[in-house]
């Protein structure tokens, strides 16, 4: 592998998504708009990999999309599923996962669980919630945490980061993204933990921990978050903002070029291998020390900050890391939830702004199937 010619090809490409070397990386401009148009290739190049599956999954995916019109927000009735390997539900959520975020979908590392909110009453996909093993430093949360160094891996074994979470059409249009982010602190969800993590040893310390879900840590896509800013369940603040990301990640560089980065990382006898035991954050590790060695270092960090929210399921979550003190767990069950914000959000957004009742679900899937076809 020729380093000048991989070294020119990195910066050829982070220049064709909009990013400027002035000698690092930052985009072009500082909006949301630059920020999704940054990100496109990346969604693009994991739509093109995945097409197959999309494509011959979009009929079934297609029988449980409602048009707007279809939908009676007075009657809605939500259920949270844990989605299993080789359901329905699963081809539901890795459909929608990919197709409609603009941030592309990026693997799952180590625990990973995943949620559909299914709307019983319309018998259709709600939202979908993924949650996976947080990364082992992440700053903003260790400060605000004060959490020992010798003692990250047991409190971050015991949390989980919510990679995706959000609701889909039409139901995004009546603020459901607000009911599926109050999902996080139910209590099915920290039961349904429990359950998966009994005995779970840890990677690093191979301790044996307690199956306790203490918090959930997610971030905004694009600066402030209009679903996570003052959300609150009764008088509760729900999502706690820390402050924001360094802007570091991997999505600006391409798949292709990761393996590239891997073939000359290899090529000078460098440890590449990944997969379990590694952790998540083990392909920025590997994408960090390739671009050092090409003279590109500090390349990771694309400068697009996130706000960095943390949900905790514990009244007294200092208490339990610092002081050994037993957890109060907060008691919030998904029923209770769903009715909160039915009559908080949903239905005054429904008689407000009555936007939702347009969506077509047709229409979306022949743009979808059009653009897949053509890739």
């Amino acid at each position: 592998m020729n380093k000048i010619a991989l070294k020119n090809k990195i910066v050829k490409a982070l220049e064709e998504q909009g990013f400027k070397i002035n000698p690092h990386v930052r985009p072009a401009r500082y909006s949301k708009t630059i920020y999704r148009r940054i990100q496109q290739k990346a969604r693009f190049e994991q739509l093109s990999l995945h097409r197959n599956f999309l494509l011959n999954s979009i009929e079934k995916v297609k029988e449980y999309c409602r048009d707007g019109s279809d939908i009676n927000p007075e009657k809605l009735s939500l259920e949270l599923r844990e989605v299993k390997s080789g359901s329905l539900e699963e081809i539901i959520f890795r459909w929608w996962n990919l197709v409609w975020w603009s941030i592309p979908y990026q693997r799952s590392y180590g625990r990973q669980m995943r949620f559909l909110l299914w709307d019983n009453t319309h018998d259709a996909p709600f939202g979908l919630i993924c949650l996976q093993s947080p990364v082992l430093k992440m700053s903003v949360r260790d400060r605000y945490l004060g959490i020992p160094n010798t003692e990250l891996d047991v409190w971050v074994n015991k949390s989980m980061h919510a990679q995706r979470v959000g609701a889909l059409p039409p139901y995004n249009e009546l603020l459901g993204g607000k009911m599926v982010a109050l999902a996080l602190t139910c209590n099915e969800i920290r039961d349904s933990y429990r359950r998966k993590y009994n005995n779970t040893v840890t990677i690093l310390q191979k301790r044996v921990l307690k199956p306790e879900l203490l918090f959930i840590t997610t971030t905004s896509a694009f600066g402030k978050s209009s679903i996570y800013n003052r959300l609150k369940y009764n008088d509760d603040i729900v999502a706690m903002s820390l402050g924001y990301t360094q802007g570091s990640g991997t999505f600006h560089i391409p798949e292709g070029l990761y393996q590239e980065i891997l073939e000359f990382l290899s090529q000078k006898g460098i440890d590449i291998s990944r997969g379990y035991g590694h952790g998540p954050s083990r392909k920025l590790k590997l994408i960090s020390l390739g671009l050092e060695h090409l003279g590109l270092s500090k390349y990771e960090y694309h400068g697009i900050k996130r706000e960095f929210y943390l949900f905790p399921l514990v009244k007294n979550l200092q208490e339990v890391i610092h002081s050994n003190h037993k957890p109060i767990w907060l008691d919030r069950s998904f029923d209770e939830l769903v009715e909160y914000w039915k009559y908080r959000w949903a239905l005054p957004r429904a008689e407000r702004m009555p936007g939702w009742e347009n969506f077509k679900s047709k229409k979306f899937f022949k743009k979808i199937e059009n653009m897949l076809m053509e890739m």
